[in-house]
């Protein structure tokens, strides 16, 4: 892999790994909307013209979109794919594909992938921008890279020196303050048969990007109530993940109708296998990945080029669940995949802990910080999963999307999809709750049944 020279210091503090690493100095920041957009990426395209310059992303809503609706119009509609890849020709492209896409074009001849033009369609608020210069040197992690301070509101790591920096962006990374959306996971098994997981309520907020407030002890929150299928409808889960991991720790609890009373679920982490997904995927598989980085070494890789899925609005928001899900993969003629600059970021189990994956290699966009594409290994060293996130960016807040996402098990030769929106009224960006409505005594309270 050929390492681009802004990565060179990146790259050398990644190969010290998971200590605590100070904030960059205001020289470096002044590289933040000059030479790279206000929250990292650069802003140049690539030498072949096949990434375009960044000019601000998008935030004009196309003809159709109403406002305050959860159903985003694709405004690339009109486009058609430049070519297709699959196993016939993967060769040619080779080290523009992850290890996972190419697992599957070798273990299913008719999966392909649909490249298209690339867009650099993420854009962010302007106090965003602003705020994310101000963090930039302040930032710090801490916990072996598992817990952060000195930020809020504002992107930690613009110019990461290290794996767990790179990784914190995503974590945090920015989907809007609050959002709430009706959704289904799906499961489709190795006969081809798609049938649902769970459909839901879903209700998140990152009081992380509470602008008005100056600092927040939670990045990340997230409500569910089943209402579906019937033998888990009422069934409710909280997930609260503090900045300070570590010392505090997720908490986590779980209603059950039955029983009419909360838990305490300490087991909603790491390689837990998801119930929501029944078990198509861990808990730390969610939007690729969540929760404590304290299972892995992380090491930053460098940037590279990669087809990922992106801009996928027909898929997000446009598609019918019969038409997308397909046996073995989800249908290639809805998939929209682009050429982006991506960080890699490569986990290895630490010594001593166990987790069901040896290794991870992660693929983050340059522009939004989420990840949109993932390898999992098992003990073996084989390929196990692929994970695939598809982004949809709001452009009406702006916000970048990536909460719908597939995991493939290659194993078993199955595949989930969680976060499934198009026919359930899609996502929309909402104010945060209270804080008291995080509560174990409040999902009590809501509890039915």
């Amino acid at each position: 892999m050929k390492l681009q020279p802004t990565l060179l210091a990146g790259v050398i503090a990644g190969l010290i790994g998971g200590a605590a690493q100070a904030a960059i100095t205001a020289e470096q920041a002044k590289a933040l909307g000059t030479t790279l957009t206000a929250v990292g990426a650069e802003k140049a395209g690539n030498k072949d013209g096949t990434i375009p310059a960044y000019t601000g992303g998008l935030t004009t809503p196309p003809a159709g979109f109403k406002p305050g609706d959860g159903i985003r119009p694709n405004p690339y509609a009109n486009e058609k794919p430049q070519f297709a890849i699959d196993a016939k020709n993967m060769a040619q492209y080779t080290d523009k594909l992850t290890e996972g896409t190419k697992a599957l074009m070798k273990q299913y001849p008719a999966f392909r992938i649909d490249v298209y033009p690339t867009h650099r369609s993420v854009a962010f608020p302007k106090w965003l921008q602003d705020n994310t210069a101000k963090v930039a040197t302040t930032a710090k992690t801490g916990n072996g890279g598992r817990s952060i301070e000195g930020a809020h509101a504002g992107f930690p790591f613009p110019i990461p020196k290290d794996g767990y920096e790179a990784m914190w962006n995503h974590l945090v990374r920015f989907n809007g303050p609050a959002y709430e959306s009706k959704y289904r996971n799906l499961v489709v098994d190795a006969s081809g048969r798609a049938s649902l997981a769970t459909e839901g309520d879903s209700v998140q907020d990152y009081p992380y990007w509470d602008n008005t407030k100056t600092a927040a002890e939670t990045y990340w929150r997230i409500k569910l109530t089943y209402t579906a299928p019937a033998r888990r409808a009422g069934e409710a889960l909280l997930i609260v993940d503090p900045l300070d991991i570590g010392n505090k720790d997720r908490r986590a609890w779980s209603y059950l109708p039955g029983q009419r009373r909360v838990k305490v679920a300490p087991d909603f982490a790491f390689d837990t296998p998801n119930p929501g997904t029944a078990g198509g995927n861990t808990f730390d598989d969610i939007f690729i990945f969540i929760g404590s980085m304290d299972r892995f070494d992380f090491k930053l890789v460098g940037k590279k080029e990669i087809y990922v899925p992106y801009n996928d609005y027909a898929a997000v928001y446009g598609s019918k669940q019969a038409d997308l899900l397909k046996p073995n993969f989800l249908n290639p003629d809805l998939v929209r995949w682009e050429l982006h600059r991506v960080w890699v970021v490569e986990a290895t189990l630490r010594e001593g802990k166990r987790h069901v994956y040896s290794k991870r290699t992660f693929y983050l966009d340059e522009d939004s910080w989420a990840a949109l594409a993932s390898d999992e290994y098992d003990a073996r060293g084989q390929i196990y999963r692929a994970g695939f996130a598809y982004m949809a960016p709001s452009y009406d807040l702006p916000a970048p999307y990536t909460d719908m996402f597939a995991t493939y098990d290659l194993i078993g030769r199955t595949y989930s999809l969680t976060g499934f929106i198009a026919e359930t009224g899609g996502m929309k960006h909402t104010k945060p709750l209270a804080d008291r409505e995080w509560t174990a005594d409040a999902l009590a309270g809501a509890g039915i049944r």
